[in-house]
């Protein structure tokens, strides 16, 4: 792969307050070689004029579901086939985003496609994002992932699609872990309270004993796999922090309290922002709910003043916040629209910034990515204007490297 010399940029490394600069970054093959200013180019190489631009590590979503739409119910009319087609164009949009890597945590296929797209990923065969991915959410039966409920009574109990990979019992449960684990999961997610999106739960009741939560963690921990769960209520949090999880998904009706035991623990919240606040603060707008489920308003109705008072305590704490959307329940290409939510709800643009970068790579245990600094891979993305002063800029990154390899330069369509 031959050098590219990056140049005339603020650059910032995801980590310190604001950019520096203008400053150049020179890459040679997937690497970063060297950061500082009036770097000259070596023999050959590309260089690519970023001037007016400021220039980040490549971000990184922790919630993501590819092979999933808005319209939810229709993971069950698909194939595994045409789920991941479709797929396809996802990844290629994330990518063309700014999101180098994601986390997928939960496809629509009761096989395990999505680690044959993260691996056709890493092979280079496809175009998109690196990831790491939970192929199913692990949940009893009635509970979050359980969409059998949407069935008249004399289809109860069909078996999966519908029941995708529910569980119940500590021994039911580890036999669902290792059987994730054994199809290739990088992470084990699984449903610790209920949810907005389906019809049969409630968003603030717990579904999993401490117990089963207890097993579920420790088993996954046997096998060298961190577990995460959807969760929005406190008890559930409570019961997963003390599981041991890594991360909690959402936590958005989680209390000050909850969130200070979450902060004490060193457990990371991927708080998916954008579609959850975005609802919240239209409950009651008639306009906003055409086209969806009656549950949907309903729940979001009840809980709306609560949903909106733990984003500003998630703001007030310092929780160890990654960024992820939840894109899939919202077209993917807005997963960028989580950065001005983000700060919207009184988080600062360095701290928003630091969760899609150096914040989830620490989350995701990818040390050489996240960070711009000499050695580390060349994940790289540039944008103009200044996201730390103006957060909308995020959604114009009009450059993007992914390990060295340029896939989208200022002035030219994606390459």
């Amino acid at each position: 792969m031959p050098s590219t010399l990056l140049s005339g940029a603020k650059v910032w490394d995801g980590l310190a307050d604001e950019p520096a600069g203008p400053q150049d970054v020179l890459v040679q093959d997937d690497r970063i070689r060297q950061i500082a200013a009036g770097i000259e180019a070596p023999p050959g190489a590309e260089v690519v004029d970023l001037g007016g631009h400021t220039l980040t590590p490549g971000f990184m979503d922790c919630h993501t579901h590819v092979t999933i739409t808005p319209d939810i119910m229709s993971v069950f009319t698909g194939s595994p086939t045409a789920m991941a087609l479709r797929s396809l164009s996802v990844l290629r949009t994330l990518l063309m985003n700014g999101f180098t890597t994601v986390r997928d945590l939960m496809c629509a296929d009761v096989g395990y496609g999505i680690v044959d797209l993260r691996d056709a990923v890493e092979a280079g065969w496809i175009t998109g994002p690196r990831m790491r991915v939970a192929p199913h959410l692990i949940s009893a039966r009635g509970g979050h992932g359980d969409f059998s409920t949407v069935l008249a009574g004399q289809f109860q109990g069909t078996p999966p699609p519908l029941e995708l990979a529910s569980a119940d019992g500590c021994d039911e449960i580890r036999t669902r872990v290792r059987q994730e684990v054994r199809a290739g999961a990088d992470w084990v997610k699984f449903a610790a309270t209920g949810g907005f999106s389906s019809p049969g739960d409630d968003p603030g009741r717990t579904t999993y004993s401490e117990e089963e939560m207890t097993a579920l963690v420790a088993a996954a921990a046997d096998l060298g796999v961190p577990a995460t769960p959807h969760c929005y209520g406190d008890e559930g949090a409570r019961r997963a922090v003390r599981a041991g999880v890594r991360s909690i998904e959402h936590a958005n009706l989680a209390s000050a309290e909850t969130l200070k035991m979450i902060e004490d623990a060193g457990v990371f919240v991927v708080p998916t922002q954008y579609t959850i606040i975005t609802d919240a603060r239209n409950a009651f707008n008639e306009g906003h709910w055409r086209g969806a489920p009656a549950f949907k308003p309903r729940k979001f109705q009840a809980y709306q003043q609560a949903l909106l008072d733990s984003a500003e305590n998630l703001a007030a704490s310092e929780i160890r916040i990654a960024f992820g959307t939840d894109a899939g329940m919202f077209p993917h290409g807005d997963n960028w629209r989580e950065f001005p939510m983000m700060v919207s709800n009184g988080i600062p643009p360095a701290r928003a910034l630091k969760a899609a970068t150096s914040v989830a790579a620490d989350l995701l245990g990818l040390d050489d990515l996240g960070v711009l600094a000499e050695g580390k891979i060349a994940d790289i993305v540039a944008m103009p204007g200044d996201p730390f002063t103006d957060i909308q800029a995020t959604g114009q990154v009009d450059f993007v490297m992914k390990a060295g390899e340029v896939y989208k330069r200022p002035g030219s369509a994606p390459g």
